[in-house]
């Protein structure tokens, strides 16, 4: 438990600190341009979630195989992985690019965002689509250093990426009067200065990890094995984050007082649950490598260490959230709208109360992913954000209980995909764990 959490603190903090780029546009946006502009950037940051959690799975999938090759001490077989990794990332970047453009005009309907709200969200989306291929070269090449142990490092740049965020955003929307487009030219600005110079600090401080001419080639047998990690794990992702887009609809169909709310509390619930979220990640590491090295009893210590530690976690996070709904609040939203307040204290109180299952569901989805089993992480997210979807627009349309319904419908799915990877893991540990 020593080594998995040294190393889960820096991913911990570094991806708290990515959460800033879009956190930091919101409460200022929030606080300087009005609830217009927040419901806004809250919309459009729902979708830039799904269009990154694309990415973000090719990553995470790809970092799981570079961790089982780290842990084989196979330097051809990582190497001819990671090339194989970025090209094909590489490539879904630049054809996810080319469509955001094209389709920006019809997510107005998809999402059903209201007419008054529409021309700034295409403002800032039409600047933010733009840093897509810098968060495409930060989530890789960080996902390669924590492969092999360095979680430390992907945290320093993010760490400077964030500050500069900030400061640009404050400079770009209150200095310079540049509205939401300044906030969209402040992150992407910050994007690019983590994923660049996150590659360049890789090409000069770890030679050992340079892919040279001979490791260049794209053979069938390694293209198959990493879409088998990512693929898997980047529809895990998108599915996931398709979900709550969905929900992101139904939720704008309410109004831009429930956007607003549904904006600025989904901030303070990202994160209260992200270093959890993290956790689950190094826990995937810190399993796929032991995995990789034959170690049988590490995983199992590992597993039940990592499930206290997560649910100690998540009890102390959810009686934070819960009694201090209405100050996190008014960080994002001004006194006087109390009707904006009074949803998102709503909203946290009844997730706040179940941070549990979220936390035990992303140590599921770690573990599958580590043990070459990213297809069941699939179908716990299908089951998860399947039942909040359906339960969301059953629930809502019950006049008695409305638009709460939407915020309950997260709990109930959460709390289903942890049953059901439970009880796979119970009926399969041992062929599970056979290495």
């Amino acid at each position: 438990m020593k080594s998995m959490l040294l190393f889960a603190v820096p991913m911990i903090l570094g991806n708290l600190l990515q959460q800033c780029y879009n956190v930091a546009d919101t409460l200022i946006v929030g606080q300087f341009l009005g609830s217009g502009a927040l419901a806004a950037v809250g919309s459009a940051y729902t979708l830039m979630t799904f269009l990154t959690s694309i990415l973000l799975g090719l990553s995470m999938g790809s970092g799981a195989l570079f961790s089982i090759r780290f842990g084989q001490r196979d330097e051809r077989g990582l190497k001819e992985a990671m090339f194989a990794s970025f090209v094909l990332i590489a490539a879904i970047t630049v054809l996810l690019n080319i469509a955001a453009f094209l389709c920006l005009d019809k997510i107005r309907i998809f999402l059903r965002v209201p007419q008054d709200v529409w021309p700034l969200m295409r403002e800032y989306l039409a600047v933010i689509f733009c840093g897509i291929a810098g968060t495409f070269l930060y989530n890789y090449f960080a996902s390669l250093l924590r492969a092999v142990g360095n979680s430390v490092v992907p945290l320093a740049f993010l760490a400077v990426s964030a500050i500069l965020n900030i400061v640009l955003d404050l400079w770009f929307v209150a200095g310079l009067n540049r509205g939401v487009a300044g906030a969209a030219e402040a992150t992407i600005i910050s994007q690019y200065v983590s994923g660049v110079g996150l590659a360049l600090f890789y090409w000069l401080r770890f030679p050992g990890l340079r892919v040279t001419k001979e490791h260049m080639s794209l053979r069938l047998s390694s293209i198959r094995e990493i879409a088998g990690f990512s693929l898997l794990t980047c529809i895990q992702q998108s599915v996931m984050n398709l979900g709550i887009l969905m929900v992101q609809g139904l939720v704008n169909s309410f109004g831009t007082t429930i956007m607003a709310a549904f904006t600025a509390a989904v901030k303070i619930d990202s994160f209260a649950y992200m270093p959890v979220q993290d956790f689950g990640n190094a826990f995937s590491t810190f399993i796929a490598q032991n995995y990789g090295a034959g170690k049988q009893d590490r995983i199992r210590a590992g597993l039940k260490g990592a499930v206290a530690t997560a649910v100690l976690f998540c009890v102390i996070i959810s009686a934070g959230v819960w009694f201090l709904a209405r100050p996190l609040m008014l960080l994002f939203v001004k006194a006087e709208e109390t009707a904006i307040i009074a949803e998102g204290i709503r909203y946290l109180h009844i997730e706040g109360a179940f941070y549990c299952g979220i936390g035990c569901l992303f140590l599921l989805y770690g573990l599958y992913r580590a043990l070459g089993r990213p297809g069941m992480s699939v179908v716990l997210t299908v089951i998860s954000l399947g039942t909040r979807v359906a339960l969301a627009y059953i629930l809502s349309a019950v006049p008695a209980i409305g638009v709460a319904g939407i915020w309950w419908a997260v709990p109930i799915g959460w709390f289903l995909a942890d049953t059901a990877g439970l009880g796979y893991y119970l009926i399969k540990k041992k062929s599970l764990l056979a290495v």
